[in-house]
């Protein structure tokens, strides 16, 4: 193995990389290949500049080289790196899971308000995937409890990952199983149901840019027909593990607003509202179920099968 040594290697490396990347119209281009070298030779992306005289073996220049070809191919930054950072979290993600996106930190900051009087919640996160939004949850409020559920196998290894690297494990719960399946002990006790669940349309799937469409996982996007499939049975499915005065707190996708909030409504939540996310767009639904407030810190313990 041989080593390059001088003040042009990263220069010359990062200049090799960003023309690759703009031959094929990545606006981040720079900022790409940046992350690219900096993350594999383990340093913060602004110390490629600041140790000009860098030494990079030969291994890790064509390991550099190898990932700006991925790159150039459509697959995502967040995959080759190997995180994506949410709410000051650097969290693990792989091709099993979803990457954490901006908008859905704001599902985070809504729920983060809804328990702001609640410190000894009990929460559910329904399709956890990578753990972020339990995760998340969990490092903000230092007393709730998690229950993590995830019914894919590489999903369910990753959360498991990154609760353990938060140092979360002992409160953020990984449960294996499809939507409330693995919540059959746990009747009208949680305080909050959260989650991101599919919400695009089937046929607008292969209309997505081809980093997403290519490489993330179809059943974390895929919501059927109308995009409402699994936010419908969440719906309908939350009443009997949400306590009186318990929230349901969904991301959604365009135009969905309006038909959830009439399902809400038929399920017996009250206090229905949407939010807007940064573009603009109604991203966001939450509702209270029942009409009788019960302390949100008072609940009843889950039973013996959660």
């Amino acid at each position: 193995m041989t080593t390059a040594v001088g003040a042009g290697v990263v220069v010359a490396l990062l200049r090799e990389g960003q023309a690759r990347l703009e031959t094929v119209g990545l606006p981040s281009a720079r900022q790409d290949a940046e992350w690219l070298l900096a993350t594999l030779l383990g340093v913060d992306r602004f110390a490629l500049y600041l140790e000009p005289r860098r030494s990079i073996p030969t291994d890790a220049r064509d390991r550099y080289r190898a990932s700006i070809e991925r790159r150039a191919l459509g697959e995502p930054l967040s995959y080759l790196l190997g995180f994506e950072d949410f709410l000051g979290l650097r969290v693990r993600v792989t091709p099993d899971v979803l990457i954490p996106r901006p908008e859905t930190e704001g599902l985070v900051e809504w729920a983060l308000e809804i328990l702001k009087d609640a410190p000894d919640a009990l929460v559910a996160d329904i399709g956890t995937g990578s753990g972020a939004i339990a995760c998340a949850l969990a490092g903000r409020l230092p007393r709730i409890e998690v229950l993590a559920v995830e019914r894919s196998l590489g999903a369910l290894a990753v959360a498991s990952e990154n609760a353990r690297a938060f140092g979360l494990s002992r409160r953020v719960r990984i449960l294996a199983g499809d939507l409330f399946g693995p919540l059959s002990g746990v009747r009208r006790a949680l305080d909050l149901v959260v989650a991101n669940p599919p919400y695009l349309p089937s046929a607008v799937i292969g209309t997505l840019p081809r980093e997403v469409a290519a490489f993330e996982p179809r059943m974390a996007l895929d919501g059927g027909p109308d995009g409402m499939a699994v936010l419908r049975r969440i719906i309908t499915g939350a009443p009997t593990v949400l306590r009186a005065g318990g929230w349901l707190l969904l991301e959604i996708g365009e135009d969905q607003a309006g038909s959830l909030a009439s399902l809400m409504a038929a399920e017996g939540f009250s206090a229905i509202a949407a939010r807007r996310d940064l573009r603009g767009v109604e991203r966001y639904i939450a509702g209270r179920l029942g009409d009788d407030a019960v302390p949100a810190g008072r609940r009843q313990e889950p039973g013996p099968g959660c």
